[in-house]
């Protein structure tokens, strides 16, 4: 019998807005430790024994991303699924299921997103073996936290016979209720908070999804069958993926499906979905503060203050959440950070670059960083990590000139190879093919000063690039 997890790692970045952003959503951030969420997840299980390489599902823009907080904690994964566009959880577990097949004999598939806390880890251990055991004898399983009181941002699941050991059969499902319903849900005592988290056999999964949504089933299929891969990533074909249906597992099986069990998990479990969840969780002061950064707070209490380079005072405030970021504050009352989609939305309608990219931006060869623009200029910090390099590519609109400010780049210009040491500097006019190289075993900093009528991450054609991004068509 084999266990694989799969962790679902798509998500977009919305409710902790403005740390969590399109291109570095919550499951990447390290907000409660040194480890991210993501990692964080995967740590967990192998704290419970739980050792086969994770399969990893998420959008191609994280790739580089999910391999570096892999290779952070010296974990590989069996594959990385990146899916072309976001189809909900019903057709990504799919693709997974049929992805497992193809290195196993229907193993068991442990279903997790990536940006849970669960803090008891033996009463999480306990839960899982007894999961296990259910869905190696056929049952479609998934975990119902206890409920700490009434709530209305989760599902609930409702318990029917008894299964023995902490596990039920489940009566029913029912989305997340008004707070009378909730209210009744926990005085009747058989209600749990649905937790997201499923277990089953592959084959037990894909024969329900053939019978409820045969469609999903058909095109996941073809979407693993027909899959580029490339650089340790799996591109699910994007026609066929595109035409599953857009559906969450719930809907699609698990409220239709015979043979559901729940099985109980009371183990400090929270799926950090808002800035309350995650101020609840986080150490405080002696006011019921949670201060991270450069925080000085007066004749404040029960407020969440996150600064992240430079100092954030308060003065009579209480029940806040301000979070500081490079680009972007956020002030808002910790009772209504539940609305925080609707001011990421506007920031979208309106093209601001905040509701998408952080100050820094994560490439594979490194970052850059925005350090002041103009109308007809752009500043960027860039920094290229030892080895790495930058495609061979060319600008239709703008013209770069290079400083390098720490270590040696090797420069490409056309038909010429260049040396640039520190305090050297070239340019690169319009049109130019051109290349930045780390070909030593230090850090490349270079500050690069864009000018011209259009200073867009757009303006980028590549033509050659030793990540895959060239042939993808790509702008990360």
């Amino acid at each position: 019998m084999t266990l694989i997890p799969v962790i679902l790692s798509g998500g977009s970045g919305t409710r902790l807005w403005p740390l969590s952003r399109t291109q570095s959503p919550k499951q990447y951030l390290k907000l409660l430790s040194d480890h991210s969420f993501f990692q964080e997840t995967i740590l967990r299980l192998q704290a419970i024994g739980v050792n086969e390489n994770p399969l990893i599902i998420c959008g191609s823009d994280h790739r580089f991303t999910v391999l570096e907080h892999l290779s952070a904690i010296e974990t590989q994964a069996s594959h990385i699924l990146l899916e072309p566009e976001g189809r909900n959880t019903a057709p990504a577990i799919a693709a997974a299921a049929y992805a497992a097949t193809k290195d196993h004999d229907d193993p068991i598939l442990f279903i997790l997103p990536a940006d849970h806390v669960i803090e008891n880890t033996e009463i999480f251990k306990a839960a899982v073996t007894r999961a296990t055991a259910l869905a190696n004898d056929g049952y479609l399983v998934t975990f119902g936290i206890t409920p700490d009181g009434p709530n209305t941002e989760y599902g609930y699941i409702k318990q029917g016979p008894t299964l023995g050991d902490g596990a039920a059969e489940v009566d029913s499902f029912t989305e997340k209720p008004n707070l009378s319903t909730a209210q009744q849900f926990i005085a009747d005592g058989h209600y749990l908070f649905n937790g997201g988290m499923f277990m089953f056999k592959a084959s037990t999964y894909l024969e329900a999804l053939n019978q409820f949504e045969p469609g999903i089933a058909t095109h996941a299929q073809q979407a693993i069958t027909l899959a580029s891969h490339d650089y340790g990533f799996t591109w699910l074909d994007q026609k066929a993926f595109s035409q599953c249906a857009n559906i969450s597992i719930d809907y699609a099986v698990m409220e239709r499906a015979n043979r559901i069990a729940v099985v109980v998990l009371d183990a400090g479990w929270c799926d950090i979905g808002s800035w309350k969840a995650l101020w609840q969780l986080h150490q405080k002061d002696d006011h019921n503060n949670a201060c991270i950064g450069d925080v000085m707070p007066q004749d404040s209490h029960h407020n969440y203050l996150y600064s992240h380079d430079r100092l954030l005072a308060t003065l009579g405030v209480e029940n806040l959440v301000v979070v500081n970021t490079h680009d972007a504050t956020l002030v808002a009352h910790k009772d209504q950070v539940h609305h925080m989609r609707g001011i990421v939305q506007k920031l979208k309608d309106n093209e601001r670059p905040e509701a998408t990219l952080h100050h820094k931006v994560h490439r594979p060869w490194g970052w850059y960083q925005t350090i002041g623009n103009g109308a007809r200029d752009l500043v960027k910090r860039i920094s290229v990590k030892p080895g790495a390099k930058l495609s061979l590519q060319k600008h239709h609109h703008r013209a770069e000139h290079w400083v390098v400010v720490k270590g040696i780049a090797t420069v490409i210009r056309d038909d010429q190879t260049l040396t640039i040491c520190e305090d050297q500097s070239t340019y690169i006019p319009v049109q130019m093919v051109h290349s930045l190289a780390n070909n030593t075993d230090q850090p490349l900093e270079i500050i690069e000063v864009q000018t011209g009528d259009t200073l867009s991450e757009d303006d980028i054609v590549r033509l050659e690039d030793k990540y895959g991004r060239a042939s993808k068509n790509v702008s990360d």
